[in-house]
């Protein structure tokens, strides 16, 4: 069989994993190495070449984006690849249970809700709990769902809140009561479906003999049950990801599920694409140096024959006003849209959004408010997705009232009175109410039931962008931003036609309406703001720079406890920092920037930080360093630039002091009181050995920050706990 021109231009790794014929395939493909050409690639060549039917190949993703990539390339390379079926997860899960829905007591046009309907589901079941506390509810019912526990199971790894289970058992019981799903659903309740109808599993095996899972790293529980389960017999599953970019552990992302695969898999070949075909050399041994502390991964190392880069410069800096102004300064070339500027939290941003405003540096900012969830944006949704899922009680709440009909919290709660038995149908209830409203309620209502006519009688007979202006101009939302806003009302106008310009590419009526709903939902690249032509330097945090490039890359707020940060103690949590390090590190193609302040003032406070501890896991020969270095890793003990940064930085005063816990926090030291220096060797029975890399006191007692072998930072008072000094070559 000759060999395609597409296979014979790709590398060794490459081209066996395309060529592999087996049942079970791991591609484990480091960063910049070409993973999406290997998959589409072995797509085409499966087709091409070893005659699968498209139809009965199943590729899935995580974002919208990649997955319009995949399909486009593969329909490039082979015509016929435009069948293959080629969906995020959740789009995969929301068309599974839109053609099963009889089985699971659902409307096949149920209503997804997100985060925030999910909060007003809550708040509907409960009584007198803050918003902050029904977030946190809706966190913790999303992350059961993800690991595939319902009301009933143990939920006390999700929380030991004695009332979320019975909270959660609540929403369950409403949210099926309504025939809608949440977005945890569009993975649970196809696992549901798969186990509890063999017959349905069976049907599936038949229709998809190929699955594939790009990303897999980014995988959660559930999203390894459902593989499992459509990997039947004679099924030939490959999964491409990276363990090393594994960096959504808050979102329910388990990275055992890629390191573990081959042994879920029995077979598995796993072949490694280390070949990077975007950063320089010395990035690349930076990239690796840092990632390779990490225990729990299956190891591997990039490489590219792009010799001869620059080393990375690490600049030690006073303040985070300081940081601003030297990337402003770096930015001094006009190079500003290959420039990225990476921090770990968009509090972060703040500083630079400030400095590069006053300097007339363009900039734009990834990652802020989402464009889907923008007011105008869910309050014309809500009406359509009423229009088109009479169960939907949370789009009824949204929108009964606005504009203002005189229909407050009372009348809604007798319109809900009034549900027909049997039924969740809010136009029924609505009617049903009529006659116990008062006449002020009465009028609104009917105004209300009005809206509901007219979309009834426009929707099957004009195309969907006229009924969405229909919707918009006669439900009165325009007049309501502009009362509340005349400037603020022309930008909402203007997003409300974007909303108009994404329906154009969908079919007419109820059939065309329910797809472009789901695809609002599950697709908000549809009408993402901007894109790849706006101008100037991107400001943007770690996690969204996954997938992402640049000539350049800033990386700033290198601080301990910043960055690595210790909200959870625990050597898996740093294992997840420095595996965010790492992808941060990889975005750069050319350049790369680290900075580490002295002083940050958080939260209208100074505190003082100690350089990362990433920072000393590249080798110093990878880095030009400018600044003067705190070298609180020398072993060899305190050195005069250590004391000189102290003495720099003891200028807390009582009223800027912090608590023992806080980074930073602390007094003035009194002279002669400290008993534990900087670089001083200890070993403690719990944590092993480390040393003291800060020391202050909080008044009362002197208190020390140790550094330990494992990479655990914990802070102790000396004369309450048991630490024994051990000398250097101990460790």
């Amino acid at each position: 069989m000759s060999i395609p021109d597409y296979i014979q231009q790709l590398n060794p790794a490459q081209r066996e994993a395309v060529l592999y014929e087996g049942s079970s395939l791991l591609i484990l493909a480091g960063a910049g190495s070409g993973k999406t050409r290997v998959i589409t690639t072995r797509i085409a060549y499966l087709i091409d070449k070893l005659g699968v039917d498209p139809s009965s190949i199943l590729a899935v993703t995580f974002t919208n984006k990649a997955a319009a990539e995949m399909k486009e390339r593969v329909s490039t390379l082979v015509p016929a690849g435009s069948d293959v079926m080629i969906r995020t997860f959740h789009s995969f899960g929301a068309w599974l249970l839109r053609r099963n829905s009889h089985l699971l007591s659902l409307s096949s046009r149920f209503s997804i809700y997100d985060d925030d309907d999910s909060v007003t589901l809550l708040n509907s079941l409960t009584e007198g709990k803050k918003k902050r506390e029904l977030n946190q509810f809706s966190r913790w019912i999303s992350r059961a769902k993800d690991y595939c526990l319902a009301p009933e199971d143990n939920l006390d790894d999700i929380s030991e809140d004695q009332e979320f289970p019975e909270l959660y058992r609540k929403y369950e019981d409403r949210l099926r009561e309504m025939g809608n799903t949440d977005f945890g659903d569009l993975i649970l309740r196809p696992v549901e479906l798969l186990k509890e109808n063999p017959e349905v599993r069976n049907r599936f095996h038949q229709r998809f003999k190929v699955v594939l899972v790009d990303e897999y790293q980014d995988s959660n529980v559930a999203q390894y049950e459902l593989l499992k389960l459509l990997a039947g017999e004679g099924v030939s599953v490959c999964v491409v990801g990276d363990d090393d970019q594994s960096i959504y552990k808050f979102r329910g992302a388990e990275v055992r599920n890629i390191i573990n695969f081959p042994d879920h898999f029995p077979g598995t070949k796993t072949i490694r694409l280390e070949q990077n075909y975007r950063s320089t050399d010395k990035i690349l041994a930076i990239a690796s140096s840092v990632v390779e502390n990490n225990s729990e991964r299956l190891g591997k190392t990039l490489w590219t024959d792009k010799a001869g880069g620059s080393k990375a410069v690490l600049s030690y800096l006073n303040t985070q006003e300081e940081e601003a102004e030297y990337c402003a300064a770096l930015l001094g070339d006009g190079n500003l849209r290959g420039t990225a500027i990476l921090y770990r939290t968009n509090a972060q941003s703040v500083t630079f959004e400030t400095c590069f405003a006053r300097k007339g540096i363009p900039y734009q900012i990834v990652g802020s408010k989402r464009f889907y969830d923008r007011e105008e944006i869910k309050d014309i949704l809500a009406y359509l997705a009423l229009l088109n899922n009479p169960a939907d009680e949370i789009a009824f709440r949204r929108v009964i009232n606005k504009p203002r009909r005189g229909l407050g919290k009372s009348a809604i709660e007798n319109i809900l009175n009034h549900i027909p038995p049997g039924s969740q149908d809010m136009w029924a209830a609505c009617h049903a109410a009529k006659d116990s409203m008062t006449a002020r309620a009465g009028k609104g209502l009917d105004e209300f039931l009005g809206m509901k006519t007219m979309m009834d009688e426009s929707l099957e007979k004009v195309p969907l962008p006229e009924f969405l202006d229909k919707v918009i101009q006669e439900s009165g939302l325009l007049d309501v931003y502009a009362e509340k806003d005349e400037i603020t009302a022309a930008q909402k106008s203007q997003n409300l036609d974007q909303v108009i310009n994404a329906s154009g590419n969908y079919a007419a009526g109820r059939e065309g309406l329910t797809a472009f709903l789901e695809d609002m939902e599950l697709d908000r690249s549809l009408t993402e703001e901007g894109g790849d032509n706006r101008e100037g330097v991107t400001l943007i945090t770690m996690h969204n720079t996954k997938g992402l490039e640049f000539d350049r890359v800033i990386i700033t707020g290198m601080d301990e406890g910043l960055f690595p940060g210790y909200r959870e103690e625990s050597a898996e949590a740093l294992e997840e920092e420095r595996r965010i390090f790492y992808v941060s590190l990889t975005r750069a193609k050319r350049e790369l920037y680290l900075t580490t302040c002295k002083r940050r003032l958080i939260w209208g406070r100074w505190q003082s930080f100690m350089p990362s501890l990433f920072i000393q896991e590249i080798p110093e020969k990878f880095l030009d360093i400018q600044g003067q270095s705190v070298a609180v890793y020398n072993y060899g003990g305190a050195t005069d630039s250590d004391r000189e940064w102290e003495e720099d930085n003891d200028f807390i005063d009582d009223s800027e002091a912090g608590s023992p816990g806080e980074v930073g926090g602390g007094h003035r030291k009194k002279s002669g009181e400290s008993e534990w220096p900087v670089g001083t060797g200890v070993y403690h029975e719990d944590y092993g050995s480390g040393l003291v890399c800060k020391e202050w006191s909080n008044g009362q007692d002197l208190l020390i920050l140790v550094r330990f072998e494992s990479g655990r930072t914990a802070q102790f008072i000396p004369k309450y706990t048991p630490l024994e000094r051990i000398a250097h070559d101990y460790f």
